[in-house]
């Protein structure tokens, strides 16, 4: 017995067939075929039941899969553990998030990961929550930092920021002169939104709920950037994080206002395959994330 048809029996356990298995591994079904039959010739025991096009595994070959998964296992933590005692990173990490940790978290967070790290190369993907634990899933990413919660048994979620959520609008708009906002100002008034679904947006929606307030809603998107165009044009006013308005604000292109009586909290954490062994590069992001978010603009001073 070897590496290869271990390998061989959690392909053919994992895709329901010698072709596919074949495919998966880049060798013919000819090739899967026989090294099966010599395993099963070694052990003295069928490994799989042959039913018509698909396979089903047998105890003993259930035996070999689960050793495999130990022994693969065994096989990365030993790499990964010479990767680490390197000097410095290097490699790739691929990172995800939504767009407005994107555009006012990724920033801060990748210039010093870049000073402290320069031989790691990092790939940044923007997507809305669904799409990133997809990516999570099919191992096109390592590290995503999402609105929470991600309800995910194979996944691990570290909460690691609350952000508040403000009522903004245009500077001119006439709820812009009132230094006390109630629930009742809001009914009646048009609304951009965080697209429906979003974790962000469920937020929004138990408030108005608590509130029995019928939002009338003229747009939704998941882009903040567009959210803030649309509210800039008077078009309606909206709830966002205030980090995402922080600057406009500021500038006196939006206003922003907390609700009486109300305080809109998202959370937003770190979301990861589990693994028995946390990778040093994204023990190093994390690392890294918390030196540098005392400088994230998260909650209205």
């Amino acid at each position: 017995m070897d590496l290869r048809q271990l390998e061989i029996i959690r392909a053919i356990a994992e895709t329901g067939s010698f072709t596919a298995a074949g495919e998966r591994l880049h060798v013919s079904q000819s090739a899967v075929s026989r090294q099966v039959l010599l395993l099963e010739e070694e052990l003295g025991e069928p490994v799989f039941h042959r039913v018509g096009r698909r396979v089903r595994i047998t105890p003993a070959g259930d035996a070999l899969l689960q050793l495999s998964h130990r022994i693969f296992q065994d096989v990365h933590d030993t790499i990964a553990g010479i990767s680490d005692r390197q000097e410095s990173l290097r490699g790739t990490l691929r990172l995800v998030g939504g767009m407005t940790v994107c555009l006012y978290v990724f920033p801060t967070l990748l210039a010093e990961l870049r000073r402290q790290h320069p031989q790691l190369e990092l790939k940044i993907t923007a997507g809305s929550t669904e799409k990133c634990v997809a990516q999570l899933r099919s191992g096109a990413a390592d590290l995503a930092l999402l609105t929470l919660p991600v309800d995910s048994p194979d996944l691990v979620s570290v909460p690691v920021l609350e952000e508040e959520l403000l009522l903004v609008g245009d500077a001119k708009h006439p709820l812009a002169r009132r230094k006390r906002i109630a629930p009742s100002d809001l009914a009646g008034q048009p609304f951009v939104l965080f697209e429906s679904g979003s974790n962000t947006r469920r937020v929004v929606d138990e408030f108005f709920v608590t509130e029995r307030i019928e939002p009338r809603i003229v747009m939704e998107t998941e882009n903040v950037e567009i959210l803030k165009a649309m509210v800039r044009t008077g078009i309606g006013i909206t709830i966002a994080p205030y980090q995402a308005v922080a600057a406009d604000v500021a500038h006196r292109r939006l206003f922003c206002r907390r609700i009486a009586g109300h305080s809109l909290i998202r959370s937003t954490g770190w979301v990861y395959p589990k693994m028995s062994r946390l990778p040093r590069t994204v023990a190093a992001v994390i690392g890294t994330f918390e030196r540098v978010r005392s400088k994230l603009r998260l909650a209205h001073p």
